[in-house]
This record gives C-alpha cells, sequence and structure tokens, in this order.
C-alpha cells in the first residue's frame, strides 16, 4: 500500500497497548505513539542495503534510512507487516525475517514503538520508485564513515538502530 492520509492506525499507550485508532494524517499531526517496522536487508558478504526515501514521503524526505520500513496498519501483526513492506519497497520476499530488536515510541522515532527485523539475500532488489529514490549496499566501514562526516543525512530511527544494533553486532 503508498501512504495515504486514509490508512488507518493503532493508536498506543507508552507500553504499546492499543488504546484507539486513528488516520494516518492525525496521528502524525497530533504526534500519536503507534506501530512501525523498519527491515535492514544484508546480503552474503556482509553489506546493509540502505534506501533513501522518496522525496514525496511526508515523514523525512530525501533521508537515508534502513532497507525497508512502514507502518503497522490497524489489527496488523507486526511481523506480517514486516514482510508486507519489504515485498513493497524492495520486491524481495524469500528469506525468513529475524526480530532482532524493539525500540519504544519516543521523539527519535517520531512517536513510534519499533520492531526491526533483518534478513541475509543475494536476491536482486527492486526498488519501488513511489517510496525509494535510490539505494544500495553499503560495506559497514563505508557506512560508519558517512555517518560520522554527514550524519544529518539518515534519519533519527537509523541512528537509534545503527548504534544499538549495528555497530554492537556488526550485522
Amino acid at each position: 500500500m503508498i501512504n495515504g492520509p486514509d490508512e488507518i492506525f493503532d493508536v498506543v499507550d507508552a507500553e504499546n497497548n492499543v488504546i484507539g485508532r486513528a488516520s494516518r494524517q492525525e496521528v502524525h499531526a497530533k504526534g500519536l505513539m503507534h506501530r512501525s517496522v523498519h527491515i535492514l536487508v544484508f546480503n552474503s558478504r556482509g553489506e546493509l542495503f540502505l534506501q533513501k526515501r522518496s522525496m514525496d514521503k511526508d515523514e523525512n524526505p530525501g533521508f537515508w534510512d534502513t532497507s525497508a520500513a512502514g507502518h503497522v496498519d490497524s489489527g496488523e501483526e507486526y511481523s506480517r507487516c514486516a514482510e508486507r513492506e519489504r515485498m513493497e519497497e524492495l520486491g524481495i520476499g524469500d528469506t525468513a525475517l529475524e526480530e532482532i530488536m524493539r525500540l519504544p515510541a519516543q521523539k527519535d522515532t517520531l512517536w513510534e514503538h519499533v520492531r526491526v527485523y533483518k534478513c541475509v539475500t543475494d536476491s536482486n532488489i527492486i526498488i519501488n520508485e513511489q517510496e525509494i529514490s535510490e539505494g544500495h549496499f553499503w560495506t559497514l566501514s563505508d557506512l560508519t564513515e558517512s555517518l560520522k562526516s554527514n550524519p544529518e543525512l539518515f534519519t533519527s530511527t537509523f541512528h537509534l538502530i545503527y548504534n544499538r544494533h549495528i555497530i554492537n553486532n556488526g550485522s
């Protein structure tokens, strides 16, 4: 699904319990807590695919971000959303996703409770040009250097994921 103002998300509390439902537009305008997923796609060489978000995105347009990401629709399970977003944005679905971390809703996640998944694949990635302006695999050393020299080019959520997982685990 391409982002639209009529998407409906579960509104959640600080403990990630559903307390209501609201449109995408309302959730973002009011800073309501909601849910999202981020997916890290590594290849067999340990390189990480990152996407540059389309300039048409309502959040972080033009920023580098995780391989794929998206909001969890109302009533949808996190794992199902991760599979859906990976297929919609990257055209891949041939390998299992592993949940690797959770981030609580906070300013740097744009008030999203985030579950992060990863997979390793050498499948051909076909980016969805409505969602992503470009993408490529980064070596971890190139990524680390770019984050140090140009941190403003990356989303705040990606910074959190990088600092909590990638730095500590290498992939």
